[in-house]
């Protein structure tokens, strides 16, 4: 679903969306807010780029970031969690993973992992995306929209 749809689906149901990003650095909601009309579903965002704002942020568990590093599935899940409850929005989109050139903590390039957090749902989608730099931040903000778009269908 690409964003137009999305806010089109998100306006018919009543629900909002925020999103915690780490890769993307607020490409999901700088992508819906060239929607008009996006000021009607999107709450709000946080850019965790940094480790440590995961967790002071985002909320998402200091052990987890500590054990696993921040390219995790369950990261990705307590970022949208955490994008969820702090911008008080009906769905939440968490983003994390390795953009490149080079890998990060032994994790190639292109690896990324898309939260989801809302009514009834806590789910992650892992994804391996190849290209440069912007396929894969581009890649990953398409992914997160499809993620989102699967459950509003």
């Amino acid at each position: 679903m690409d964003e137009r749809a999305l806010v089109e689906a998100l306006v018919a149901r009543g629900e909002t969306v925020a999103a915690a990003e780490s890769l993307t650095a607020g490409l999901v909601c700088a992508t819906l807010a060239r929607v008009p009309g996006a000021s009607a579903v999107l709450r709000g965002g946080l850019v965790v780029y940094a480790t440590e704002l995961k967790h002071r942020l985002a909320g998402v568990d200091a052990g987890l970031l500590a054990e696993h590093g921040a390219v995790h599935p369950e990261v990705a899940v307590q970022l949208a969690e955490g994008a969820r409850d702090r911008c008080g929005a009906t769905w939440g989109l968490g983003l994390t993973g390795v953009a490149g050139p080079s890998g990060q903590d032994g994790i190639e390039p292109g690896t990324v992992h898309v939260g989801l957090a809302g009514p009834g749902t806590r789910t992650v989608r892992t994804l391996a995306l190849s290209g440069d730099r912007d396929l894969i931040r581009t890649g990953s903000v398409r992914a997160a929209f499809a993620l989102l778009g699967e459950h509003l269908a």
